[in-house]
């Protein structure tokens, strides 16, 4: 697919979950990775897995006037940046009504904005080099929606967005976008890295707390297998043919096709109040 023999890759978030299993999957195809971590322990943890290819940066991707000089720093010692993967990111769960203001502001500047800053700090060198590739984890949560986690639907459907828009705006300088959209997983979103808002409602009992109960019971026992995604990720990293959107999951596939089946009934059955608003 046009990939060089040895790339580079900076990955957000490679102590755990799918940024774990994809830096594993790069390295062992040799390339080198650049990963984000929270502190010196987890650095070393992750330095250990291939000395030399394996570097990491102790970085909050919240923490934006840090990120420049960070990346900077470590480009200059290891050279440009091949594949940014914005991984780093947490699940809230929650109905909108009991959730506070700050957790959603707070889901956002993790999911939204640290993954534009980390955008910002490698777009200028893969616009000027004609190459790169941005690869956006999102979630089919970008897509579908279920009570009680509007916060973090919310925050991959803004991230999806950008991810097209920036793919557009783009193209003209060899610089691929992906956004990569997984179902359900084996990895912690559902378990200990999600936040959950306390419940105090009793109006919401009913829908929510069978909702809340069953993500519960399945964590853990998902369908989607990491190391599988990672090795999704290599084959189209820096592929020509790279898509803007790709789900992962058999689960994904079949609620963002009937999502996208009940958006187009609605639409047509409503086409003519839309349309009654034209000059």
């Amino acid at each position: 697919m046009g990939e060089p023999t040895e790339m580079k890759f900076l990955i957000t978030g490679v102590s755990s979950g799918f940024g774990r299993a994809f830096a594993v999957a790069a390295l062992a195809a040799g390339h080198t990775v650049i990963g984000t971590v929270r502190n010196a322990s987890a650095k070393k943890d992750f330095e250990d897995l291939a000395i030399g290819r394996a570097i990491a940066v102790v970085l909050d991707v919240t923490d934006f006037s840090a990120i420049d000089a960070k990346i900077t720093a470590i480009t200059e010692k290891v050279g440009p940046i091949d594949v940014l993967v914005n991984n780093a990111g947490y699940g809230h769960e929650g109905t909108l009504e009991e959730s506070p203001l700050e957790e959603m502001r707070r889901q956002f500047d993790v999911n939204v904005f640290g993954a534009v800053a980390m955008i910002k700090a490698v777009l200028p060198s893969m616009r000027e080099r004609r190459s790169g590739h941005i690869i956006n984890i999102t979630s089919m949560g970008g897509f579908i929606t279920m009570p009680g986690i509007a916060y973090y639907c919310g925050s991959k459907f803004a991230l999806e967005g950008i991810s097209e828009t920036l793919a557009k705006e783009v193209a003209g300088f060899g610089v691929k976008v992906t956004a990569v959209a997984p179902g359900s997983f084996r990895t912690d979103w559902a378990g200990r890295s999600m936040v959950r808002s306390p419940r105090h409602i009793p109006d919401y009992d009913t829908l929510f707390d069978p909702i809340r109960g069953a993500r519960q019971e399945k964590s853990g026992k998902q369908l989607g297998d990491p190391a599988k995604a990672a090795e999704i990720l290599l084959k189209i990293a820096n592929a020509p043919d790279a898509p803007v959107h790709l789900l992962l999951g058999s689960d994904a596939v079949t609620l963002v096709k009937n999502k996208i089946a009940a958006m187009s009934d609605e639409i047509e059955s409503w086409a003519s109040v839309s349309t009654s608003t034209d000059h």
